[in-house]
């Protein structure tokens, strides 16, 4: 099992964003902005879900890659730490998902 963890993929779009590397794709997305930073997300997200409905296990972990990382630079591009999406999931973990989403319902 590999060693990497989405912390390390955090670290790595962090310093490549702000970089002034020139041949670096994180660095020109997250100078882009968000709206293309939100679209490239959302492309990723709809090929993952065709590559997990066509039953693609190649394709769906190759493109729940890309979809993580987009979803990373997204963040980073907000200037929200990974940190703060993890200690929302730890904080819904202790209600039931039936309680969770009705509360989430409540409060819009």
């Amino acid at each position: 099992m590999s060693g990497f963890s989405l912390s390390d993929l955090e670290k790595i779009v962090a310093e490549r964003a702000r970089s002034d590397d020139t041949s670096s794709w994180t660095a020109k997305l997250y100078q882009s902005g968000m709206e293309r930073a939100a679209k490239k997300l959302g492309e990723e997200a709809v090929e993952t879900v065709i590559a997990a409905v066509k039953g693609d296990d190649g394709a769906l972990v190759s493109e729940s890659a890309d979809l993580l990382y987009h979803w990373l630079v997204v963040l980073a591009v907000a200037g929200i730490p990974m940190a703060d999406v993890m200690a929302e999931l730890e904080r819904r973990t202790s209600q039931s998902g039936i309680a969770e989403k009705a509360a989430r319902k409540n409060e819009g």
